[in-house]
């Protein structure tokens, strides 16, 4: 343990000094408690009615509807072309599918909770438009408020120029990452007495999608709704054992990016990362069904798993995170040698799972994959992303609405989660 814990140091060192030289992505809070998630229910939010969308390919309006004026912010984003809308919370009341509907400039939209209190509109374009106006226009002459924003096209030149004057847009403060209380440290008590702090291992959930981005949908289901249930029951299970010290990245309907999901796990020195998602075929490829469990690897298992990491690893585009100051990957050789460790650890883990899932949940014909999710990219932190199942196999989506399945797998990978520190106890003992 000893030897892992000087390891650890040497690479925390290393990827200070990597971070000194990368632009990191804003930090995400973890998500709001209940009690926040309760008052937030009772406000009174501004209600989004109707949509429409007018113009060509030279230049597209696109209007909103809403029962009261509010306050706004619009910027664009390369790579790919896309316009961000930031609102305070509103209440979608849109006609179903109204996001899909392709006009001029504007190839499709999407909107939702971005975090507590915030909700965006995400643009996909066409090609490179600049926002020429964007206002809210009072109700008037028997209209509603309106919010409008109009889009006209221009050359990429044109579109990097004007990125230039755009300040970076920030989901949350940077300072709300790390929750200290989390962190294994002592503390000193009301009476005054240092405790010792809790050194249980630290195991992050982390529900899929969230927000703005619903993952995928199939039967009236969204994969982030799916996924949220099944992680707060995984968290409630794993918290009774009294082992574990538990943290989720998401514990409500929030958007958070893949870089700050990385980063809960890694600031707070989690043992564990687990990272929980539904999968979906798309029309006209084929059936499958059962659960997969990956680990990340720099190639891809086959196609199917190559598929769906880049569908993953598309969460901050669906979100509207800037990508282009995305850190890029520094070459140490003491994060390679921590990767090397972790993946040895997270395939462990991985075989733990299947061994455990195959009781009591249907699994995939061949369960144990990997590709280069990025969610699983922190070096020092063992991590695996389940797909519990197909949202797009009917079979897969009785039992991923069911609670009595649901509470089965739930222990089951409790289970692999108690046999992984287990094994870990084990052969720590055995090296002191």
């Amino acid at each position: 343990m000893a030897g892992r814990a000087n390891h650890r140091v040497l690479l925390g060192c290393a990827i200070a000094c990597a971070a000194a030289i990368c632009c990191l992505l804003p930090a995400a809070a973890r998500a709001a408690d209940s009690e926040t998630a309760s008052s937030a229910v009772a406000a009174n939010f501004p209600v989004a009615s109707d949509v429409r969308l007018a113009g060509d390919d030279k230049q597209t309006r696109f209007i909103l509807d809403l029962d009261k004026t509010v306050q706004f912010r619009a910027f664009a984003l390369a790579d790919p072309y896309r316009v961000i809308v930031d609102l305070p919370q509103l209440t979608f009341q849109l006609a179903a599918g109204a996001g899909t509907a392709r006009r001029g400039l504007i190839k499709a939209f999407r909107y939702g909770l971005v975090m507590p209190g915030g909700s965006r509109i995400v643009f996909d374009l066409a090609g490179p438009a600049k926002i020429e106006k964007s206002y809210v226009l009072a109700a008037a002459n028997g209209q509603p408020p309106r919010l409008i924003l109009e889009l006209e096209a221009v050359d990429r030149t044109t579109f990097v120029q004007s990125l230039a004057s755009e300040s970076r847009p920030d989901l949350r403060p940077a300072d709300t990452v790390a929750t200290p209380a989390a962190a294994a440290t002592s503390f000193v008590d009301a009476t005054g007495t240092v405790q010792p702090a809790d050194k249980r291992p630290l195991v992050v959930i982390d529900p899929g999608h969230g927000g703005i981005d619903n993952g995928t949908q199939a039967g009236g289901e969204s994969e982030k709704n799916l996924v949220l249930g099944f992680a707060l029951a995984l968290r409630d299970r794993v918290e009774k054992t009294g082992k574990y010290r538990v943290i989720m990245t998401r514990t409500d309907d929030t958007f958070v990016p893949l870089g700050d999901r990385v980063r809960v796990a890694r600031n707070q020195s989690a043992a564990l990362f687990v990272s929980i998602h539904a999968d979906a075929l798309p029309r006209g490829e084929g059936d499958a069904q059962g659960a997969t469990i990956y680990t990340l690897s720099d190639k891809a298992s086959d196609a199917e798993a190559e598929r769906l990491a880049e569908l993953e690893n598309k969460a901050d585009a669906i979100g509207g995170v800037n990508l282009t100051e995305e850190p890029t990957d520094v070459a140490d050789i003491l994060i390679d040698l921590a990767q090397r460790e972790t993946r040895t650890f997270s395939n462990r883990f991985a075989r733990m799972l299947k061994s455990e899932m195959k009781t009591t949940a249907r699994m995939h014909k061949h369960p144990l994959k990997s590709a280069g999710f990025k969610v699983l990219k922190a070096p020092d932190v063992p991590s695996v992303l389940i797909e519990l199942g197909y949202v797009s196999n009917k079979s897969d989506l009785e039992h991923l609405v069911s609670d009595n399945w649901r509470s089965k797998t739930v222990g089951s990978v409790a289970q692999a989660i108690d046999a992984f520190f287990a094994r870990k106890m084990v052969s720590a003992g055995s090296t002191n």
